[in-house]
Formats: structure tokens, C-alpha cells, sequence
């Protein structure tokens, strides 16, 4: 009996060399045995390890990036025209993706972010291009508005925020935000006042410029989970943004000047060129676009040095909206002719009532954008009154009924025929 206590007594961690009288617990294993204490500090031994492991960009699931010519397939599924645009953003995006499964060591070259700058009229697609690219590469993808921040410190939105949005797309998931795209719209809205350094604080301008540069090329950032200003006392949540993709996007009205004047084709010459620039004439000049054009702009450099991609956008012609209006997956006129299909009622439009909706869009100069609030208004009446009816086997809209002029062609169940409601 006396053996078997002895024995007891001097059970040892075989880590620690605690006895078990001076733990509380001893686990037995083949030929060892390791107290709750060694258990405890290994447990969080692992966790720092796993946490140094995220930070310093530590092996992730690899993603499955789709080739260029495969996510301009599916861009030309949702947009409209814009062919050099789609293929320039294609190849960017395929990089940046790529250079996150790249395994950087310290012999190896070091692969940079390919930021884009999209430069183009209101309306024609931008913001549409950068959320169809989130969901070809299922990532998180956030909108924020250039003209809503300021710098800290000043009444406004802090930059910090746009990561925020980021954020609560991706659920929280701080990994899974980190490899997300942002898209700040409005981006010549913060151009400086003039090319010199500002004398009195350019809050809203060359100073958000300045705030959003680390966070652009990549920095941890400290985002309250709240929103809102910092303070002291506030706990953040870490965002590394070294590999979120930064698209921005603005309509530059007026840097088309800019780039004709160093072209050297401002005077009208005796072919009859006109100094006022036409749509076509518009899209070329973006094309032009280099970067001491937008430093002309209002553009600080090392803002445009983070954004080294530039992918111009054409104004949308009548025949492009028409397009828009029946071609993509998403059409305005496929998902009108769906609310008729849900009511028993076919809905068809005449060519001459896109043409018509395309030309009011023109002649507002609101591109696509303006698509859906001129075909609201036309329908509005027609929806109202849908539901309560039984008899409307199929609806025409005609041009006149997309212009407020006439009312659409209605023909009846029962083969009542063809009739003018």
C-alpha cells in the first residue's frame, strides 16, 4: 500500500515536471503525462501563432481566378459596350487576384497592387463594371462616395469608413474583407482648387486625397465597428487593406480640354473641327488620358501613382441604350415584361418606343442611369391598374405611350381583338 502512494506522489508533467499534487489536473497519456497548465499555455501558443500567420499574410485558400477573356465574357453579359474598358479591367483584376496566390519570399519580385481608375460620362456603366466584377470573384464589394468625405478632424465622413462598409458586406469576416473591392465613386469631386499646394486646408479636396492614400496602397487600418469619428476610448476592429482592390471612378467634366490642349487641337483648323468636343470625339480624348492630364485636373501625384490603371469610358449612343434596354441579363425591359408575366399579361415594346426612351436619356444626359426613371414614369399608370384587371391578354408599348402621348395597345382575352385602352 505504501508503494502505490509513493508511486502517486510523484507522478510528474512530463513538460512542466509539476507533480500532480501541484496541479489540477494530470492527463495520462502512453508514456508521458501533461498537466492543465502546459495544456492551457499550448492552446494559446497555437492561437498567437495563428494570429501572426493572418498578419503577415500567411497561406490562405487559394482562390480560383477566372482568365481574363473569361471574366470579360461574363462582363459582356451586364454591360453594354465599353469594349476596351471591360478588357483593361479584366486583366487588371486577374492580376491582383493572381498576386494574392502569389508566394512572395524574400529573393522574389514583389508584385504590386493594380488600382484602376475608371474615367468616363455619368451613366454609361462604372459602378456597374466594378459590382459585376465582385460577383464574378465573389468577393465583398462596398460603394462609397468621394464628395461625403473629409479629412480627419473636419465635419464630414472619415476615409476610415469606406472600409467600414466593407466590412459589414463580408459579414464581419475580416479575412475574407481584406481580399474585397471598393469602389469611390465621384473621385474628381476631391481635385484640388488649383495645380499649386493649397495655402488655407482643402479639406474635402488634396486633404482626403492625402487620407486615402495609405489606405489605397495598403496599411492596417484601424475601423470603429460603429462608424462615425474615432476617439480615444473606442475599440477598432484591424484591417490590413494591402489587398483589397480599389477601383475609382468619376466623370472628369472638362479634363477632355485638358488633353486637347496638349494635343494641340484646340483651334478649329480649315477642315471645319469644331472646338466644341462631340460624343465620339469625347471618348477619343479619354482615351489620350495620361497622368499629367489629371495632375492638371486637380489630381495630387502620388494619388495617381496608387491608381496606375486607367480605363477610359465612351458616352452610350441611342443604339448602345437600346441595347441596354434589352440585351443584358438584367435588362430594364426583360424585367418589366417579367411583373407583366407574374400578372397573366404579355408586355412588348415597339422599336420606335426604345429608340424613343433612349433618346429622352440622351436628351437628359443621364445615360443608362436615367433608363429606368423614364420607363417608371411611362409605366406607372399601366401598373397601377394591371392587377385589378383579368381581361388584358397582352400590353404594346408604342412610342407614343413611352413619350405621355398616347395610351398603350391592349389586346384582350376572349379574342375580343386588338384595342386602344
Amino acid at each position: 500500500m505504501a508503494g502505490e502512494k509513493d508511486k502517486t506522489t510523484y507522478l510528474r508533467c512530463s513538460f512542466c515536471g509539476k507533480t500532480q499534487d501541484e496541479v489540477k489536473k494530470l492527463v495520462a497519456g502512453p508514456t508521458v503525462y501533461i498537466c492543465n497548465e502546459c495544456i492551457a499555455l499550448c492552446n494559446d501558443i497555437l492561437k498567437e501563432e495563428e494570429k501572426d500567420e493572418v498578419k503577415g499574410g500567411a497561406p490562405k485558400a487559394k482562390m480560383v481566378i477566372p482568365k481574363p477573356a473569361e471574366i470579360n465574357a461574363i462582363l459582356d453579359q451586364y454591360v453594354i459596350g465599353q469594349e476596351r474598358a471591360k478588357k483593361i479591367l479584366s486583366v487588371a483584376v486577374h492580376n491582383h487576384y493572381k498576386r494574392l496566390n502569389f508566394k512572395s519570399g524574400p529573393q522574389e519580385v514583389e508584385l504590386q497592387k493594380s488600382n484602376v481608375m475608371l474615367i468616363g460620362p455619368t451613366g454609361v456603366g462604372k459602378t456597374l463594371l466594378a459590382q459585376t466584377l465582385a460577383r464574378i470573384l465573389d468577393v465583398p464589394f462596398a460603394v462609397a462616395d468621394a464628395t461625403t468625405l473629409t479629412e480627419a478632424g473636419y465635419v464630414g465622413e472619415d476615409v476610415e469608413n469606406i472600409i467600414l462598409k466593407l466590412l459589414q458586406n463580408a459579414e464581419f469576416d475580416v479575412q475574407r474583407a481584406e481580399r474585397g473591392i471598393i469602389y469611390i465613386d465621384e473621385i474628381d469631386k476631391i481635385s484640388r482648387k488649383s495645380e499649386n499646394a493649397s495655402i488655407t486646408r482643402d479639406v474635402s479636396g488634396e486633404g482626403v486625397q492625402q487620407a486615402l492614400l495609405k489606405i489605397i496602397e495598403g496599411t492596417e487600418v484601424n475601423v470603429p465597428p460603429q462608424g462615425g469619428r474615432k476617439h480615444p476610448h473606442q475599440e477598432y476592429i484591424k484591417v490590413d487593406s494591402s489587398n483589397i482592390l480599389f477601383i475609382c471612378g468619376g466623370a472628369f467634366v472638362g479634363l477632355e480640354k485638358i488633353v486637347e490642349a496638349r494635343l494641340g487641337r484646340r483651334s478649329i483648323g480649315f477642315k471645319g473641327e469644331a472646338s466644341s468636343l462631340k460624343d465620339k470625339k469625347l471618348g477619343e480624348l479619354f482615351e489620350k488620358v495620361q497622368p499629367e492630364d489629371l495632375i492638371k485636373y486637380g489630381l495630387i501625384p502620388e494619388f495617381i501613382g496608387r491608381l496606375p490603371v486607367f480605363a477610359p469610358l465612351h458616352e452610350l449612343d441611342e443604339a448602345s441604350l437600346v441595347k441596354v434596354l434589352t440585351e443584358p441579363k438584367n435588362a430594364l425591359v426583360k424585367q418589366y415584361q417579367k411583373y407583366f408575366e407574374m400578372e397573366n399579361t404579355k408586355l412588348k415594346f415597339t422599336p420606335e418606343a426604345l429608340k424613343a426612351v433612349a433618346r429622352e436619356a440622351i436628351r437628359r444626359q443621364s445615360g443608362a442611369r436615367g433608363l429606368r426613371a423614364i420607363l417608371e414614369d411611362a409605366m406607372m399608370d399601366l401598373m397601377y391598374e394591371l392587377p385589378s384587371r383579368k381581361d388584358i391578354k397582352e400590353v404594346v408599348a408604342t412610342e407614343g405611350f413611352v413619350l405621355k402621348k398616347e395610351e398603350p395597345i391592349l389586346v384582350y382575352q376572349k379574342g375580343r381583338g386588338e384595342n386602344t385602352a
